[in-house]
């Protein structure tokens, strides 16, 4: 049964992608639009994931390596299949993508130039691949497809290797229904407030799914600032706030107990992160627009940044280093754990701030026991290993691509912000890639690259990088009697 376990997965992936594509394709006859792209896409993944499925074995019980594999696999082959309507319809395979990709890792980076020559149809494809990315394409399955249970615990933990582990209810498929119950009732709420404030029905829809997955795609090329409605923006400031924020805390303070969000370490320090950096962000709009406008781009683009939501009130381009400072520091941040948002989350800073202060006092007290407490849950020594170990890889990799982008042609702005957009899910950056502009014009390798930052920064860098390491992939030796034993 072992090996069998990834082509089921990535088979059951794909047919649930033909299976959306054929809505797809119907949306598209109905707008009288090109379906060619959904009906390929439904015809090719539904072939090949019936095949993988008739292969694998649902009912595998895989190792944690073979778990990780599988999420792996489905990560990428579902956006690689993901990007056929981008290709049928124009584009380049590298910039199909590129644009796949951004949108089911909810990285909300483009190469689209014209907007207004992309059929509805797309648009909304691309919205919805942002939604099933925020929620995570595992713990969807785990709450659809009850066949995948019996590797719940260890897809969802893979999904999600972060420093805490989250369980709501006994049963893991109970919790991932408790945060897709959540997620799809806050996704209802941004789309009726959206159209109730002046957005059309589609419109509306398609920027509910990319405001609660923290995405980031719009069907307006300018992005919020194309609708010169504050009401909008307040709309979105309120809900990327829930985006950004723990469900787990969200579903425990709507089944009645409210008061866990506020003890949270994490949401407290997310709030006051939310609170300075929007009264100094519009300090320093302050010289350019009213207060009230000023307050209004602050909070928005600081919840846009911070949460990796990635949308846009207004070019911040254009604006003062000492804005724009505020917003780069807030890339390095993210949102919440258990949140659609990337980044490198509130709760490892949280860990490693205690942790340095921690090494501080020890150097006056070598003897002592000093363990680092976050809130009312004091940290394991492996868990700051592992937050130790995701930081360097995460800073070694922005500093890697950073490098390459350079190397490639782009000014040192625009290398620097594209890298750490990329890596953390955020969108845009400044300079050649900023919120008005796209990532199209950057080198094939450099976009190739900064593809593959996507798709790690979903996956939490550790994820890819295990079994990018070869021993993950050494085989037990075989002992006596051809029986098989670890080394």
């Amino acid at each position: 049964m072992r090996g069998r376990f990834t082509p089921y997965i990535v088979g059951t992936g794909l047919v649930g992608l033909a299976l959306i594509m054929l809505f797809f394709w119907g949306y598209a006859l109905w707008l009288s639009e090109p379906f060619m792209g959904f009906a390929g896409t439904a015809l090719i993944s539904g072939v090949i994931g019936l095949l993988l499925q008739n292969f694998g074995v649902r009912n595998a019980e895989p190792t944690r390596r073979e778990a990780l594999f599988g999420v792996l696999s489905l990560w990428l082959f579902v956006p690689l299949f993901g990007s056929i309507p981008y290709m049928i319809g124009g584009f380049s395979p590298l910039n199909a993508i590129f644009e796949a990709m951004s949108g089911f890792t909810t990285t909300g980076a483009t190469v689209l130039r014209d907007f207004d020559s992309f059929p509805k149809s797309l648009f909304m494809w691309r919205s919805l691949t942002q939604w099933f990315g925020g929620i995570g394409i595992i713990v969807l399955f785990i709450a659809v497809f009850p066949q995948l249970a019996i590797a719940g615990r260890q897809l969802f933990f893979a999904e999600a290797p972060g420093p805490t582990e989250e369980r709501l209810t006994p049963r893991l498929r109970n919790t991932a229904n408790a945060v897709l119950l959540v997620y799809v009732g806050l996704t209802l709420l941004a789309a009726l407030s959206y159209g109730l404030a002046g957005m059309s029905a589609y419109d509306a829809i398609a920027h509910a799914f990319t405001t609660l997955a923290a995405g980031g795609f719009s069907p307006n090329g300018l992005s919020f600032a194309g609708y010169a409605n504050p009401a909008l923006d307040w709309i979105a400031v309120f809900f990327m706030t829930f985006a950004g924020a723990n469900f787990a805390l969200q579903y425990r303070a709507i089944s009645g107990r409210p008061l866990d969000l506020w003890r949270d370490a994490e949401f407290r320090a997310y709030l006051s992160i939310i609170l300075i950096a929007a009264t100094l962000l519009t300090l320093a709009l302050s010289r350019l627009y009213p207060f009230w406008t000023a307050l209004r781009h602050g909070f928005f683009q600081v919840l846009s940044i911070l949460t990796t939501a990635g949308y846009a009130s207004v070019d911040f381009a254009a604006w003062p280093q000492q804005a724009q400072m505020i917003l780069l520091v807030l890339m390095f941040i993210g949102g919440s754990a258990g949140s659609a948002a990337g980044g490198i989350k509130v709760v490892r800073w949280l860990i490693i701030s205690k942790n340095t202060a921690r090494e501080l006092r020890r150097a006056l007290h070598p003897r002592a026991i000093l363990p680092v407490r976050v809130g009312r849950h004091t940290i394991p020594e492996e868990v700051l290993r592992a937050v130790a170990a995701f930081i360097t890889l995460y800073i070694g990799l922005f500093a890697f691509s950073t490098a390459v982008l350079v190397w490639f042609g782009a000014d040192f702005t625009t290398a620097f912000t594209a890298a750490i957009a990329t890596i953390g899910n955020i969108g845009p950056g400044l300079a050649a890639v900023g919120p008005m502009a796209n990532f199209a014009d950057l080198h094939p390798v450099s976009r190739a690259l900064l593809t593959f930052d996507m798709y790690a920064g979903r996956l939490e860098i550790i994820t890819v990088f295990v079994l990018l390491d070869p021993k993950s992939w050494r085989l037990p030796r075989a002992g006596l009697f051809g029986r098989r034993k670890t080394s």
